[in-house]
């Protein structure tokens, strides 16, 4: 589905459609609500795109496949629309996870002469690189596993009863195929360390990190509860003892959103100094709380525990149903009001 106005558009919106533990087999229809949104609210400022490369079976073929055909199908929308300027990235659940790798795809460096300024005078954004050669402007995800769905309570439906979670790394495989690789990180591809390891740096031809550092604005939309397929840790990026004291919104415009944090980025010698706590997290997954901290994130917490669909919370954050989780609308136009374009 592809949704413009009839003025001008400046800035392109991809929406790579919901991938999930439980709902594979999906269509861009799912993000059919958003779409009609953004374009409602800035008609002349946006083309909106939903992603179709990624749906039924071939959801299963992993991240990096996801990926790379996500990143082709960028291309071809911006050879087709050459006057677009700028491109933004809002993602729902393992789509957020296929977004980062398309975008380490596309990434060119910045341009010479924005270089050959002293470094005491360029600024950050002189500094940026380009996604696909267009402005990078918002990196939005929901309900993503951003550090993987593998360690306690990750995935909420599995109880957290490590016996479980265990057997469900073992067998992973044999259900979610290669994409179930990826999300417990149990993947070993010619020994090379876990895809999601490698997404937290620039690896090989893949500039993951310079992809996101040069988008000027990061936002993680998670459900602190009742989000059965992806738990709040890893979709906030945050450790347990990180994760914030929430209480019911007074906010009439938002309902839902019942926390917002900007979370700057870390430098590398905080980074590094930072500990792994006993608190339900392993090594690896401290390794990619740390290496995504480096940049700056806006974390916006939703709570739907006191809707008639709260159980559904995974699907209700993004609307992927109109007439089933219309409760998700006030997020969906907290992303409208925060969009930069």
């Amino acid at each position: 589905m592809e949704a413009t106005n009839r003025g001008a558009v400046r800035t392109l919106i991809l929406l790579p459609p919901i991938i999930s533990l439980s709902w594979l087999m999906e269509s861009s229809a799912d993000w059919k609500f958003a779409a009609e949104q953004f374009v409602k609210v800035l008609p002349d400022k946006v083309f909106v795109h939903c992603s179709e490369r990624n749906v039924s079976k071939l959801t299963l073929d992993g991240v990096d496949v996801m990926g790379e055909r996500l990143a082709e199908e960028v291309i071809e929308v911006i050879q087709r629309k050459p006057n677009l300027r700028k491109i933004s990235f809002v993602a729902h659940s393992v789509g957020g996870l296929v977004a980062r790798y398309a975008i380490g795809r596309l990434y060119r460096p910045p341009k010479r002469e924005n270089l050959e300024y002293s470094s005491s005078n360029r600024s950050e954004e002189d500094s940026r690189g380009t996604i696909g050669g267009l402005e990078a402007m918002n990196f939005i995800t929901s309900a993503t596993p951003h550090l993987g769905s593998r360690g306690h309570k990750q995935v909420p439906f599995l109880f957290g009863v490590t016996a479980i979670e265990k057997l469900a790394s073992l067998v992973i495989h044999l259900i979610f195929r290669r994409t179930g690789q990826h999300l417990f990180m149990n993947d070993d591809d010619e020994g090379k360390p876990p895809l999601l390891k490698r997404m937290i740096e620039d690896y090989g031809d893949c500039y993951f990190m310079s992809a996101l550092r040069a988008f000027r604005h990061r936002v993680a939309y998670s459900n602190v509860g009742y989000d059965h397929i992806v738990g709040w840790r890893t979709s906030c990026i945050r450790r347990n003892s990180d994760l914030p004291k929430w209480e019911d919104t007074l906010n009439e415009k938002y309902p839902h959103v019942v926390y917002e944090e900007h979370c700057k980025a870390y430098d590398d010698e905080h980074c590094e100094s930072t500990s792994i706590e006993d608190d339900g997290s392993d090594k690896l997954e401290e390794e990619l709380v740390t290496g995504l901290s480096r940049v700056s994130w806006d974390k916006v917490d939703v709570s739907f525990h006191s809707c008639r669909q709260r159980f559904a919370a995974h699907s209700v954050i993004q609307v992927k149903d109109q007439s089933m989780h219309i409760e998700g609308a006030d997020v969906i136009q907290h992303m409208i009001d925060h969009f930069l374009t």
